[in-house]
């Protein structure tokens, strides 16, 4: 085994999402991750690796994994298996589930503001001396990457969500070098990395105490930054300080902005209701995300998204979702509660569910479609778990379609980096994925109503 499985299996296939795993995995150091064309971190082999090297088992997306971690169920057995006493099938393990938000850090933040909470508790009580997260990068072209915080002055500069690429590789080199333990913030593909490699590392697994799981949409590309940046009047070449969540605290919670900085220094801000669906349309979307059936982020200790429902969807200061999956989560949450540092509300799996309930709709419902097309062109995928749901026609075209305009806006954008030109480019697609998308809308509304009068 060798680094070239991982390039040939995963890399070429287009099922990378740059965790950067796999460099810290090589014993031969063959690996570098590198920004590729299309704006997504991937691996790429710096000298040849002849060494029976192990990057391809901390793959996310390895296609032939060793049986006792084949899926998030099997990982899940052996990290969380003692602190859990509720199992559901599409959150996971977990001990709690509830919204609410920390009343110091909310404003803050992009959401909520628990993690933060969580962190700053943990490095209080010395559970943690250090966090791995995502913060603004001394270098001015990457926007955004992994830093190592060690104080809570340092940690509170890491509040926002950044839809931008990053990558742990080089955090996690430095790992070893730390004195203490350490606490890191990923989404699941992210998170589901880190367990492997602490399944076949025991000081990855002595070392790395604590995670928090994003709840994600999905990763995008740089090229979702520069086509905000446009939109907003800012060249896609000079825009600095993107801010991905600009909450206006007097409206929804959807109601947010996207802001940054061009070449003057002055701030440039658009609504992202003016700019449209950017998710359920797949723009800028790492295709590997397409073939991740994790939607909570269930190898986390604690997994937290924005709580989509009424009536937290009705404030704009913003209220997560939460999913406690470790005593030692439950246990902050509920000092938490005593202390009144956060004001929380619990939730049935029926409401935590439908808070996410479009990204379960896609990442679950819509899996077999999107595994079959890749099956026919003989490209073999990691072990799925909600691979086996049946379609109509009608969501297989919209699964057909989000696909395509996936890769139609990468290859759009790569073309030409201005926001009007795409836009047009982008229009026909995009009219007619609304259309069919919203086809079903009627038709799910129809099927419920019919339900609801049928004698059982």
């Amino acid at each position: 085994m060798s680094c070239s499985q991982i390039i040939n299996s995963v890399v070429k296939n287009d099922l990378c999402t740059g965790c950067g795993l796999c460099t810290l995995a090589c014993s031969n150091n063959s690996l570098k991750m590198e920004l590729n064309e299309y704006g997504f971190y991937i691996p790429v082999t710096i000298k040849e690796c002849s060494s029976e090297c192990q990057c391809i088992k901390v793959c996310p997306f390895n296609p032939t994994p060793d049986l006792e971690v084949r899926t998030e169920n099997e990982i899940a057995d052996l990290f969380l298996q003692q602190e859990n006493p509720h199992i559901q099938d599409q959150i996971g393990r977990y001990t709690g589930l509830y919204a609410g938000y920390s009343i110091e850090n909310r404003l803050s933040s992009s959401s909520g503001g628990i993690a933060t909470y969580i962190l700053t508790e943990l490095l209080k009580k010395g559970v943690i001396q250090h966090v791995i997260s995502v913060k603004e990068s001394k270098f001015a072209e990457k926007h955004y990457e992994y830093i190592i915080s060690s104080t809570e002055e340092e940690l509170k500069s890491a509040s926002k969500t950044k839809y931008y690429p990053v990558t742990l590789e080089n955090s996690l080199k430095k790992i070893k070098e730390l004195n203490g333990n350490i606490a890191i913030v990923g989404v699941a593909c992210f998170i589901k990395a880190i367990r492997l490699a602490q399944h076949y590392d025991p000081v990855l697994k002595q070392k790395i105490n604590f995670l928090v799981g994003i709840i994600c949409g999905g990763i995008k590309s740089t090229f979702f930054a520069e086509y905000l940046a446009s939109k907003a009047g800012v060249s896609p070449s000079e825009y600095k300080k993107p801010n991905f969540r600009v909450k206006d605290i007097n409206s929804t919670a959807s109601n947010y902005a996207f802001s940054c900085m061009d070449k003057a220094g002055e701030e440039k801000l658009i609504k992202m209701w003016k700019v449209g669906d950017m998710w359920g349309t797949g723009l800028f979307k790492a295709n590997a995300c397409d073939f991740c059936d994790d939607v909570t982020t269930e190898l986390a200790d604690i997994s937290l998204g924005d709580a989509w429902i009424e009536p937290f969807s009705n404030d704009g200061k913003g209220t997560n979702v939460i999913v406690t999956r470790s005593k030692l989560a439950e246990i902050l949450i509920q000092e938490g509660i005593s202390k009144k540092e956060l004001f929380i509300s619990q939730l049935s799996e029926e409401q935590f569910i439908k808070s996410q309930q479009g990204s379960f709709n896609h990442r679950h419902v819509g899996l077999l479609y999107r595994k079959n097309k890749y099956l026919s062109k003989n490209i073999q995928i990691a072990p799925k778990r909600f691979d086996n749901l049946k379609i109509s026609l009608l969501l297989k075209l919209i699964q057909k379609m989000r696909m395509r305009t996936r890769e139609k806006s990468l290859e759009y954008w790569k073309e030409e980096k201005n926001a009007q030109v795409f836009d047009k480019k982008m229009h026909a697609s995009l009219f007619i994925l609304k259309k069919i998308t919203r086809l079903n809308h009627i038709q799910r509304g129809i099927i419920r109503r019919i339900k609801k009068v049928l004698p059982l």
